[in-house]
Formats: C-alpha cells, structure tokens, sequence
C-alpha cells in the first residue's frame, strides 16, 4: 500500500488504510505501507511501514506530500520484496510512485477513491475558479483511474460519479469496516464529565475533519434553530482542519458562543467512544462523502443519527435503522433533531436498531471482500499476460 498520508494524521483514509491492514493480517495476509514522515511525530515502532519524507502543503498545512524524488529512490529496496500486488491509497505523489513500480515489478497496480475531489478541490485552491477546479479534478481523475488494472470504491454514488468522468477501469464497491472495538462500549458520563457538561444538557455531536466540505456551517444554523426551542442545546465539534477559524466566527455571528464547544482531536480508541456515548445524537451534513464512516462509528457506540444521505452516505444511511434521514434544509434537520433531543426513548429504541445494523458492517467481512477482488485482479492480469506472450500480434487484436 502507497498514501500520501497516514496517521498521525487523522482522517478517513488514515482510518481506512489501518482498518484493512488490521484484518488483513488477522487473516494472515502481509503488507508493507509507504507513507509520509510526519517530522518524526508518532512514526516510530512501525511494523511494516515504511516512512518516506515528504513537504508541507501550502494550503493545507495538515496534510503532506510524499517528496518524489525520495519516493522514487526507495524503489530499489521495494523492487527486491515479494509483492503480488500495489494498492494506491491517494491520488498524489503516491499514485505516481506506486504506478510505476508496479510497472517495474511487472505486478497489477489498484487504487482506492476515497474523496470526492470534484467538490473539494477548490476549497483549498482559492486562486483557481470554481468551475476551472472542478474540470482539473475531473480530468486527473479520469487519467489516473483509467491507467490502472483496477479501482476500489466505497460507495455505489461515487462509482456512479466516476463512470459520468469516463472512468472504465474494473471497479469494485468496498467501504471500510468497523474493528470489533469500535463496538466496546464509551463512557459518556465521564466524558461530559471532563469537559463540564451537565449530564442533563441536550448534546449534538459532530466529529470528523473540520473542513469546509463537511458543510459543518449548516450544523451550526441548525443549532441556531433548535435553540429557539432548546436554549440549552449543545453542538459539539470533535475534530480540527482549515475551516475551524472561519466556524469559530460564523457561531459567535450566530450568537452560539454557549452552544458550541470545540474540543479538537480526539484519540480514536480512549477518547472517542466516550465522545460518542456523549451524545443524544449524532449529526451529519456533508454531501461529498464517499461512505461516511463516522454514522457506523456513532452506531456502533448507539448513538443515534440524524443526516444528509448524499453520495457515499446514501448506501450507509437506511431509515429507521439507526438514523433519521434529513433534508438539506434547516427546518428539517432541526426538527429530526429535535425529536431525539426531546424524547429520550425514542433515541434509545432508534440507537439500539442502530448498533445492531453496525454490526453487518465488520472490518473482517469486507476485508474478504477487499481479498477476493485482489485476487481477481491478479488472475486477471496473469491471464492477459499470457494471452499476450502466446498471441501473435494479428491474431490478438481482437482481444479485451
């Protein structure tokens, strides 16, 4: 596996990347991992990975790109491992490295699409129209993607999105799973505890990157209406990223400065099922995810959900089942809220179907499902390999 980015720093491909290599390897199965050098911070006692240095980016300063002509001199070392086959995790430095040594090793080369670049890209690149960034992140999409031997997806929308750009590549749907620990259950008492919340206060709960295309504004507007019913309401925001200053400003704007608490990162496996258990409900308002896996995360600790089922979360969200569907529309969503905020046992009956529906989702099943398409990809290109070495030229142009 290649990324561009890996713990410490934390987001959804982070997550994704550890999950998968976590049951792969209760499965028996080996990977090695190339990844940024995060300065040295939290990148030691690694088995199986190998970190690459890599620059700042300047308008992400979160984030990192592998340096490529670092990358590029670790092929020597790579080149000697016994690998079957490369999986991309990031379309950057990452793609390219890991493209061409899967050349050079004569082995299939597999990336995963895990954001929504379309409707993110130019977020982070001010100087750039909107309609010109969106055409740059089509276009590099549908280049890189179709120079592969195969694609992984997390959700049948963003599948749809990429066959509309002209992507043809073999394609697979595969979200990212949930550990079995995900399902231990947090200490909400102690966590409101901590952080000086009344164990009786209405508590909504975001978590995830603080970005400006998880639309986090409208949870703030959102909050701003249940107010006027609930002057007591809580938002709280577990996470940091580039739009944190502007959100601070937009909730003292709306007058929120007592119904906002801002508590940053919170470690995955300690802290954050407590966040969770928290929570009367867990709101969600992106409409660029590409699975979402933060609804089975709070499903899976039974707090209850109320969220945008766009893209990705369409195939995560089914109604009733732990959550309650909104619309993209103020009134809506607070009013969904409200009524898990207000009636305690329809939030526990709601959290309840909610866990038991997380639990289809194991990280173990959809890493055999992740392992059943590598080896297809990997039959595949051996049989296309023959073909070509036994064919003549004219007899194979016919050929798929």
């Amino acid at each position: 596996m290649i990324s561009d980015v890996y713990f410490p720093r934390i987001n959804g491909v982070s997550t994704s990347i550890a999950t998968f290599r976590e049951a792969l390897d209760k499965q028996g199965h080996e990977t090695c991992l190339i990844a940024p050098d995060y300065d040295g911070i939290g990148t030691h006692n690694e088995d199986g990975i190998r970190r690459i240095p890599s620059r700042h980016l300047p308008f992400d300063p979160e984030d990192r790109l592998l340096k490529a002509g670092a990358a590029m001199a670790a092929r020597g070392k790579l080149r000697t491992a016994d690998f079957d086959l490369i999986h991309i995790q990031t379309p950057f430095a990452a793609h390219y490295l890991g493209v061409k040594l899967a050349r050079e090793l004569g082995i299939p080369r597999m990336e995963t699409y895990h954001t929504y670049f379309e409707e993110y890209l130019y977020h982070y690149l001010p100087f750039m129209p909107k309609g010109a960034a969106r055409y740059l992140a089509r276009s590099l999409s549908r280049r890189q993607c179709n120079d592969l031997d195969a694609l992984v997806v997390p959700s049948r929308g963003m599948l749809e999105v990429l066959r509309g750009y002209g992507i043809r590549t073999r394609a697979e749907i595969i979200p990212t799973g949930l550990p079995a620990e995900n399902f231990t259950p947090g200490n909400g008492a102690a966590f409101r505890a901590r952080h000086g919340i009344p164990p009786q206060r209405p508590v909504m709960l975001y978590v995830g990157r603080v970005a400006f295309e998880k639309n986090i504004g409208f949870l703030l507007q959102v909050t701003a209406r249940i107010r006027q019913d609930m002057p007591g309401v809580l938002l709280l925001i577990a996470g940091e990223g580039p739009a944190l200053g502007q959100l601070k400003s937009q909730a003292e704007q709306l007058g929120l400065s007592g119904n906002v608490l801002f508590v940053g990162y919170l470690d995955r496996k300690s802290e954050l099922p407590d966040c969770y258990c928290a929570a009367n409900v867990f709101v969600f308002s992106s409409r660029t995810e590409t699975q979402g896996l933060v609804l089975l995360e709070a499903m899976a600790q039974a707090t209850p959900v109320v969220a945008l089922a766009e893209l990705g979360t369409r195939d995560v969200l089914q109604e009733g089942e732990g959550a309650l569907i909104a619309a993209h529309e103020i009134e809506d969503f607070a009013a969904k809220s409200m009524t898990l905020l207000q009636r305690a046992d329809a939030a526990g009956q709601l959290g309840a179907r909610g866990r038991e529906y997380a639990e289809s989702w194991s990280a173990g099943a959809l890493a055999e499902r992740m392992l059943d398409f590598y080896q297809r990809t990997i039959e595949r290109q051996f049989e296309v390999s023959t073909r070509s070495q036994l064919c003549e030229p004219s007899a194979c142009l016919n050929e798929d």
